[in-house]
């Protein structure tokens, strides 16, 4: 990958740009004999294919799965890790199949097929591991096992055929929750039939997420003991830390029990990873808030937080935040909105037939960039210039300061990753470029075939953008492109992090941090598959996160990758569970263990609140409308808007509906593979956006407000001059307005406000208050009360995980040095959930032991004026602004000193 690198820095242009190289050593693979009781069949297609042996690590994991034992191979992208499930789960398929002409007739030879579950976060791995089981079958002639994927899309007659007759069928944990599970007599041959269940990509499991699924996996294991099976259970994850405790998590099993196979033996390439700063813009000689007009009445720094509005952490419920609309944007869980869905007490019929399915995997910690392609949106952040000697932390550590200019922009990561890419694309090579939204992917393919028009119209033909809310023929038919090379660039969201088999891929750029080192190894590992040589380069964005991480390397390449975080015993989430548990078959006192220690104590308050019914022989669901309603696995917040070209007809694409508001608003440019539509009407109600046609040279950015307010105080304590409390509240979040910009140089064209609902999220929320003698005796004056509070909130969101079993992202927060409830300065964390997930209650109950945690962190991190490892937060709605580290020391110093 030299020459590639080479070729980008050559002419000296670039100068500067480069932070650090870092080179991954070739690794030689191993391989092992194939098992003697693998099917000769399967061995002669996988050979045909070009296996001539499996690598240690394949042989492994299969011969542990072929003796019954469950188990979780945790290795690298691209290490083969779905030979490893295949050859034993379509063995026992066969063996099942396999009886002498002769014995057909004996009535001791007539038994259960064996059938296998394999089961994904998306529909687009399912759809591609289809097609790779279908060229293994097709290799070695085989004609006996039927394989088909089974989802929301499939027709119901297919799903008769697939219930009747399916060996292998191909799903996804939603699917199971709303269809399957609940009409298990229709699927009892396949669950009585059940020899393994396949759980591909389990490290996507995560959070309140991963809790649901748990749960789901729990009922799967109870139903399928009603019919008879008892099945293995194979879990595929990239390398994360511990992962026989997480599968035993997840499937509700003893980490004893399950083999944990995580030394990788397939070859690998050199790989470069190169970590890269855009330069500054020239000729910049002030904020870019001077661009906006004095008679603007949004003429507001872009990163300004109106004084009543607080500083936010939460994605979506950031105060004052831009959204590009020239492409749906927001943050999802292969959605788009931060705020996930009901853990409990949803609306029935208030969403879709299978709300929580997805084609793609955007998650939910995939944050909305405020940059644009073309040029830098919003450098300045209007928070008043701290007094002189704050804010610079820790003194006499010999930490190099690593701060940004606020005077002297650079220019977008978004920008750089298209510039890269298209020479990247020139040279020769096959990329991917990895976004932070839906609408920086259509931006960068946008600019990339641009700059690539006037020299390669064949190269600039072959760039393409992929992301979620495109139809399902549309991304298969890209997946198949870059495949196959028909495609050189494809310019994506996280939507192609997953295993979607991708090989042959020359070089991966990454547009700003991923969010996990998790994320940032498996987008590294699309590069230089099948043992290649790959380039990756990580861009930084301009926020203070991105520039700790490409100046201090050791942070993220030589740190351990995060371990996967869920609770399954959360009662948030395991009530609407056991209910529609109840609903499948009457639960059994003897079947009350599967689900947790707490279960009968859960069962209790469900009885008590007339959710189920007690009888002698168990506990029953006695309600007309389905259980299943209860919860939405993802929270998806409802039905897609659907776009619509209104000239024809034709459905363009979806926009979740948390995102619709921000995205597809009247007036908003919708961006879709290159082509620009401006939105003329949305109709929330019917759930469709109506867009004409239309070439622009503008882009439009929404504008919100969010508000928090606290509804009922259900716990407070009283530290002194302190308040420690835990309630419910209401996080309210409205778009307000949106501008025209021209692009590329950003001038603004115009505003309109816009009469949108607002959004209420009810859920709960611990806070602390701190009145002005507190402040005053830590030191923390008026200018410096909102980065202080902002740096604890940001410290205490990041610590509160290690203690309540959640995940960063199932958390949202807001600090303020004067809430109106309150009356005094206050930082909220709250449960990013309606109805709350417990973790707040957690984080109240903990009090003075988390403060402690959280005051500890940020004062003994080696860092001058704060990092990621610290008070930076790589969801922060604010871009990290302000934040003053030292500040923040002080005030929690003086919290504690109450308590």
């Amino acid at each position: 990958m030299d020459s590639l690198l080479d070729r980008l820095l050559a002419d000296g242009s670039r100068d500067g740009r480069l932070t650090h190289l870092r080179e991954l050593p070739q690794r030689e693979g191993r391989t092992a004999p194939w098992p003697q009781w693998a099917d000769p069949a399967l061995i002669a297609g996988y050979q045909q294919l070009g296996v001539r042996e499996p690598w240690q690590h394949q042989a492994d994991a299969a011969d542990s799965a072929w003796s019954g034992r469950h188990t979780v191979l945790s290795t690298s992208t691209g290490s083969g890790k779905s030979l490893a499930f295949w050859l034993p789960a379509l063995t026992s398929v066969r063996a099942g199949r396999q009886v002498s002409a002769a014995d057909r007739g004996r009535i001791e030879t007539v038994s259960r097929r064996g059938s296998v579950l394999y089961l994904c976060p998306t529909k687009a791995l399912a759809a591609d591991q289809l097609s790779a089981v279908d060229r293994v079958l097709t290799a070695g002639g085989i004609r006996d096992v039927r394989v088909a994927t089974c989802d929301g899309d499939t027709a119901r007659e297919e799903r008769r055929w697939i219930a009747d007759h399916g060996d292998v069928v191909l799903t996804n944990p939603d699917f199971l929750h709303f269809a399957l599970l609940p009409q298990h007599r229709r699927w009892s041959r396949l669950l009585g039939s059940l020899r393994y269940v396949v759980l591909d990509e389990c490290h996507a499991f995560r959070g309140v997420f991963g809790a649901h699924v748990a749960a789901v996996l729990r009922r799967l294991r109870r139903l399928a003991a009603l019919y008879g099976a008892e099945p293995t259970f194979l879990l595929a994850s990239a390398t994360t830390a511990d992962p026989a405790a997480s599968a035993g998590r997840l499937i509700g099993a003893d980490p004893e029990q399950i083999h944990s196979v995580h030394e990788d033996a397939s070859p690998a390439g050199r790989k470069t990873i190169a970590l890269w700063q855009p330069p500054e813009l020239p000729g910049a000689t002030g904020p870019w808030s001077d661009l906006l007009p004095e008679e603007d009445p949004w003429a507001l720094p872009l990163g300004a937080v109106p004084v009543d509005a607080g500083v936010q952490e939460g994605t979506d419920l950031a105060a004052a935040s831009v959204t590009d609309a020239r492409g749906p944007g927001g943050t999802g869980t292969g959605t788009d909105d931060a705020v996930a869905g009901p853990a409990t007490g949803g609306r029935p019929g208030s969403g879709p037939a299978h709300p929580g399915e997805r084609d793609e995997s955007e998650e939910h910690r995939e944050s909305e960039e405020h940059g644009d392609v073309h040029g830098r949106v919003g450098a300045a952040t209007g928070s008043p210039d701290p007094v002189a000697g704050e804010g610079h932390g820790p003194v006499g550590t010999g930490e190099d300061l690593v701060a940004e200019d606020t005077e002297r922009p650079r220019r977008s990561a978004t920008a750089e990753t298209a510039e890269l890419l298209a020479d990247l694309t020139a040279a020769g090579a096959r990329s991917l470029a990895f976004t932070r939204s839906r609408r920086a992917a259509e931006s960068v393919a946008t600019v990339t075939r641009e700059r690539l028009h006037p020299a390669h119209p064949d190269l600039a033909a072959a760039v393409a953008a992929y992301r979620g809310g495109y139809l399902p023929e549309e991304r298969r038919e890209l997946e198949e492109a870059i495949r196959t090379g028909r495609l050189r660039a494809l310019a994506t969201t996280n939507a192609l992090e997953l295993g979607v088999d991708i090989s042959g891929l020359d070089a991966v750029v990454i547009a700003g941090w991923p969010g996990t080192r998790v994320s940032l190894w498996q987008q590294a590992g699309r590069a230089g598959r099948a043992g290649a040589d790959g380039l990756v380069i990580l861009v930084a964005r301009e926020d203070p996160l991105d520039t700790y991480v490409v100046h201090h390397p050791e942070a993220v390449l030589d740190a351990p990758v995060e371990a996967t975080v869920f609770d399954p015993g959360n009662p948030y989430v395991l009530a609407p569970h056991l209910c529609a548990a109840a609903a499948e078959t009457p639960l059994r006192a003897e079947e009350l263990d599967l689900f947790g220690p707490h279960t009968r104590d859960l069962l209790d308050v469900l009885v008590a609140q007339g959710a189920l019914r007690r009888r002698p022989s168990g506990w029953y669901w006695t309600h007309p409308e389905p259980a299943t309603r209860l919860t939405d696995l993802r929270g998806t917040g409802g039905d897609p808007v659907r776009v619509v070209e209104s000239a024809t007809g034709r459905l363009l694409g979806t926009v979740d509906a948390a995102s619709a508001d921000s995205t597809v608003h009247e007036g908003a440019v919708y961006v879709h593979q290159g082509a620009s539509y401006v939105v003329s009407e949305l109709n929330l109600a019917d759930g469709v956006a109506l867009a004409e046609r239309r070439d622009v040279d503008y882009g439009t950015w929404s504008r919100w407000l969010t508000t928090v307010e606290i509804q009922e105080t259900l716990q407070e304590q009283r530290w002194g001059p302190i308040t420690w409390g835990f309630g419910v509240v209401d996080v309210t979040s409205q778009v307000m307005s949106y501008q025209r910009k021209r692009i590329p140089d950003l001038q603004i064209l115009g505003s309109q406000t816009l009469d949108l609902p607002a959004r209420t999220l009810r859920t709960t929320a611990v806070w602390w208050t701190a009145p002005a003698s507190v402040l005053e005796q830590a030191g923390v004056t008026q200018e410096l009360a909102p980065g202080a509070l902002h740096a604890a909130e940001h410290a205490s969101i990041g610590l509160l995980p290690l203690l309540a079993t959640c995940d960063r992202w199932d958390l949202g927060g807001v600090s303020t040095a004067m809430h109106a409830d309150t009356e005094m300065a206050t930082v909220f964390v709250h449960d990013a959930y309606p109805g709350g997930a417990g973790f707040a209650e957690r984080g109240f109950d903990l009090g003075a032991t988390w403060l402690r945690a959280t005051r500890d962190a940020v004062a003994t991190c080696p860092c001058r004026t704060g990092c990621p490892a610290c008070v930076q937060s790589p969801k922060c709605g604010n871009g990290n602004n302000p934040l003053e580290k030292a500040a923040a020391v002080r005030l929690l110093d003086a919290v504690l000193s109450h308590t």
